[in-house]
């Protein structure tokens, strides 16, 4: 009897351990990441800068798919930069993929979240995606480590590994799309 006991609370550890394990990874992530951004700050994102690091993001999904998802979060992550950051979703489901601000988001369909103004942010970068393989969008979200909404306008482009298709963004916050317009030549 007291062997079967025995056995039962070490199954139960070997099954409950590895679940505190994740969460705790989870919450690390989200953290080293907002510190990340909040570390990188200071330096002013440009809008040339957004663009390589999407097609730097885009490059490696294309190549890896999700099993790169690790390298656009966390303390250490290049794809956290100049107080922003790349998030990953889907533009078939509306799958929230990775973002690394708020993992809470994965797994989530993010189509039906509207911005304060009532935008389908997701729904019109898919289409901006989907019609022109990138572009820009903006919209209101919260800066990180922030809840107050403030305007982004964010540059967005599709990647595909074994047939799945990702969007691949990244925002800045105090750019105007007219500005992004001039840097570009428009």
């Amino acid at each position: 009897m007291r062997t079967k006991i025995c056995l039962g609370l070490v199954l139960i550890m070997l099954t409950v351990i590895p679940s505190l394990a994740v969460a705790l990874t989870d919450a690390e992530i989200n953290q080293g990441s907002v510190d990340r951004a909040k570390a990188t700050a200071s330096t002013k994102p440009t809008v040339e800068m957004v663009m390589e690091r999407v097609n730097a993001g885009v490059d490696i999904i294309n190549k890896e798919g999700r099993a790169a998802f690790a390298k656009f979060k966390g303390a250490d992550s290049e794809f956290i930069y100049a107080g922003t950051y790349i998030w990953i979703h889907s533009p078939t489901t509306g799958e929230m993929m990775m973002h690394p601000m708020k993992p809470k988001l994965d797994g989530k369909n993010v189509n039906p979240l509207r911005d304060a103004a009532g935008k389908l942010l997701f729904v019109e970068m898919n289409r901006v995606c989907l019609e022109n393989g990138s572009g820009w969008v903006n919209y209101q979200w919260p800066k990180p480590g922030e809840k107050k909404p403030s305007m982004k306008v964010s540059f967005v482009k599709m990647a595909e590994h074994g047939g799945e298709k990702f969007v691949i963004g990244s925002g800045v916050y105090d750019i105007s799309l007219a500005d992004i317009n001039k840097a570009l030549g428009k």
